[in-house]
């Protein structure tokens, strides 16, 4: 009886042979690529980088106009609260995330969206800070001042005017009582969660004269700290110092 052994050195044409299998070449997964490439069509942030290199801090930009129950044009551009509800469930169910920054430069929009992202942010356990760069008009003031601290660059600005209705309206009296009831709601979230007082906030919201053919009031960096509406000024170091001091504290002096 012939016995034939296999010749180490010739080569098989079975795709399970090692020499056969596919050479993958070090670098990004083409799955890694594709899911970062839908992430950012989809919410507009890039995947994070591997978990070796992740921080425990969370940054959540809210730009453009806040889009709520209704699809603003394409050419707008806009932060949808149905992208940033869920990103803020996440950073608050991952026990990696240790803090939360909040960077805005947005025009307002949605009043009842814009309420909602800023309950959300006012009732996480983690440290949370904002802080506003360009502007935080309108709606964007609630969501500034629902972190635990919040900051103002020197040359953003921030414009408190009454709510508007966009649409149809109807001139019965219930459409009056239903925006001074969305009104106040706006009112008490925005005195409960910072320094100013309830008469000087509808002051600044109902002044004349000050903006053109518009009623309300436009505060400027420092302003908005003297009005008690931010704690402070600074810029992003400033911020993340405090997001830092802010873990610290709620891990009893302890950077983990």
């Amino acid at each position: 009886m012939n016995h034939h052994r296999a010749n180490p050195n010739i080569r098989s044409n079975s795709p399970n042979h090692p020499a056969n299998r596919p050479h993958n070449p070090p670098g990004p997964n083409l799955n890694d690529n594709q899911a970062n490439l839908k992430s950012l069509q989809e919410l507009g942030e890039n995947t994070p980088p591997p978990a070796e290199n992740q921080s425990d801090l969370h940054v959540i930009p809210i730009i453009g106009q806040i889009e709520g129950h209704l699809v603003l044009p394409p050419k707008n551009k806009t932060t949808k609260y149905e992208h940033i509800i869920p990103q803020l469930v996440a950073v608050e169910e991952n026990p990696r995330i240790k803090g939360l920054l909040i960077i805005l430069n947005t025009v307002g929009g949605d009043i009842e969206a814009g309420l909602a992202i800023s309950e959300m942010i006012s009732s996480m356990s983690k440290a949370t800070v904002s802080i506003v760069l360009g502007g935080g008009h309108s709606i964007g003031v609630p969501i500034a001042v629902a972190t635990d601290h919040s900051y103002i660059v020197a040359t953003a600005s921030m414009t408190v005017h009454p709510i508007r209705l966009t649409g149809m309206v109807i001139g019965v009296p219930q459409t009056y009582e239903y925006l001074d009831k969305m009104q106040d709601r706006v009112i008490r979230f925005v005195t409960q969660h910072s320094n100013i007082s309830e008469d000087y906030f509808r002051e600044l919201m109902f002044r004349t004269g000050e903006l053109v053919r518009d009623v309300g009031t436009v505060l400027i960096g420092n302003d908005a700290v003297e009005s008690g509406l931010i704690d402070q000024v600074g810029g992003l170091n400033d911020a993340l110092n405090t997001l830092r001091t802010l873990i610290r504290k709620e891990n009893g002096g302890v950077v983990q």
